[in-house]
């Protein structure tokens, strides 16, 4: 992202410095601890008085960025590499970095005669502190809570998700390479890299949020981040119950599954919500137990004082070293833990965590892609397949049988909202197949004239198979009074 300091784009050398003016003996700058990353003092070209302060780290809403801030931005920002020191600039604090880069704007908008207000000065100034500090135009769009998911494509298209829908926004990048620069600053803060050999990469932002990198020859029309934020509000199954992703008395049910230490499968397509549920659901987990989450980004954001997290790792350049997450499941087992969390079940490593939870390790959680919990319980066979063991249909079915109590499928519909469309109970075995019954399903009625989606959560009033250990756990009476 930034160029060699002191040699401009043409490979001249910059213009010699002026020798430093006397200072004011009226008003004395006042002493700055940090270390400065300007070059060398330059005249003023203003009075102090009259330099804009930057305005304070904020939301900053896209849409009132300046057209001029846009075109101004360009040629600006490499003269401003020009005069600072990049190494010292990253290790100031945003307000000490933005007072300085207030002052050089100034300079440099009078010196090369652009016309600019005090306020798209401010504006400039907060772009070049994202672009130094942080992910540059996408800086906005973290801030705004009301943004779920940011889809770069390329250098000039950037989509986001907002209440379930997509909106083009009008955010973009310099350039392909502006892009790379981003992308390479996320995946080297989590220890990763992102080039020709290695074009694709899971990585994560300091708030949790996970974030998917694919770039060329991979990406045909340039570099592609996908980011899925974090939400800073904290999901409970309460919180659910009262946006209508699920109702109260699923809610109930659900909290008496997570207390009765169900093993339980979150199934559901992609950007469905089952991070979120899991999240929700290990808020239902005994403060005292130690809980051992694994997962290829780390995202889970788990309120337990014991929690261990692990996550993998890719493998080097000379192709070693990698750690996998059935290599983290087998290592979780040595690790004494009251339940195991796997973010996600992929492939082989199924067959190691259905191990788990058939020898003591009851209370697990996991997610599958799946669109129906029939579907779950068909994809986590053919991956216990890949595991090279060679078991029977029959001896895999029961082995998934006696281990998963409950499949949760939960997805994101037509009107952008997403909801529990079913809760579905793993009963055991008929000869080689293996019994369910739904405790609880969303049934479709309609749409309002909003668009949203009329239907209604019903329960089966079926006894559920779980009731005896509900009883061990002094939760039986609640359980049948939530699904009668």
């Amino acid at each position: 992202m930034f160029g060699r300091r002191g040699v401009n784009a043409d490979g001249l050398q910059p213009r010699p410095r002026v020798p430093d003016m006397p200072p004011r003996p009226a008003a004395p700058a006042p002493a700055v601890p940090q270390a400065s990353p300007m070059r060398a003092p330059e005249p003023r070209a203003v009075a102090p008085a009259s330099i804009p302060e930057a305005a304070p780290a904020a939301p900053r809403p896209v849409a009132m960025r300046s057209a001029n801030v846009n075109e101004a931005a360009p040629r600006i920002y490499p003269l401003v590499l020009q005069r600072i020191d990049t190494e010292v600039a990253a290790k100031l604090q945003r307000d000490e970095l933005s007072r300085q880069l207030a002052d050089m704007v100034s300079e440099i908008v009078i010196e090369q005669r652009i016309s600019l207000n005090q306020a798209e000065q401010r504006q400039l100034v907060a772009v070049l502190l994202d672009d130094m500090l942080g992910l540059g135009p996408l800086e906005p769009l973290l801030a705004d809570e009301s943004v779920t998911d940011i889809m770069v494509n390329g250098s000039k298209q950037v989509y986001v998700e907002r209440r379930g829908k997509l909106e083009l926004t009008g955010v973009s990048f310099r350039d392909n390479a502006h892009v790379m620069s981003i992308a390479t600053r996320i995946v080297t803060q989590v220890g990763r890299r992102i080039d020709e050999s290695t074009p694709l990469v899971d990585a994560r932002l300091q708030d949790g949020s996970r974030v998917n990198i694919i770039t060329p020859p991979l990406a045909l029309d340039g570099p592609t981040i996908s980011i899925r934020k974090f939400s800073k509000k904290g999901i409970t199954l309460d919180v659910m119950a009262r946006q209508k992703n699920i109702s109260p008395a699923m809610a109930t049910v659900l909290k008496i599954a997570a207390r009765s230490r169900l093993n339980i499968l979150i199934s559901g397509g992609t950007g469905s919500g089952k991070t979120t549920l899991l999240n929700a659901m290990s808020q239902m987990i005994d403060p005292g137990e130690r809980i051992v989450t694994i997962e290829d980004a780390a995202e889970l954001q788990l309120q337990q004082p014991h929690v261990v997290r692990l996550e993998t790792r890719p493998a080097s350049l000379e192709g070693k070293g990698e750690i996998t997450i059935r290599d983290l499941v087998k290592n979780a087992l040595r690790m004494r833990p009251d339940r195991i969390i796997l973010g996600e079940i992929r492939g082989a490593e199924a067959l190691d965590l259905l191990q788990a939870m058939n020898t003591g390790h009851d209370g697990s959680l996991s997610t599958i892609h799946a669109n129906r919990p029939r579907e779950a319980l068909t994809r986590l066979e053919n991956m216990i397949g890949m595991a090279g063991v060679n078991l029977s249909p029959r001896a895999t079915r029961q082995q998934i049988a006696a281990a998963v109590h409950l499949i949760i499928q939960i997805s994101r519909m037509r009107d952008g909202i997403r909801r529990v469309v079913a809760v579905t109970e793993i009963v055991g075995m008929e000869g080689d197949v293996i019994t369910t019954q739904d405790l609880f399903t969303y049934q479709y009625e309609g749409q309002m004239p909003d668009g949203s989606l009329k239907g209604t959560f019903v329960s089966s009033g079926l006894r559920p198979h779980f009731i005896t250990r509900a009883e061990y756990f002094g939760l039986d009476r609640a359980l049948l009074e939530a699904v009668g």
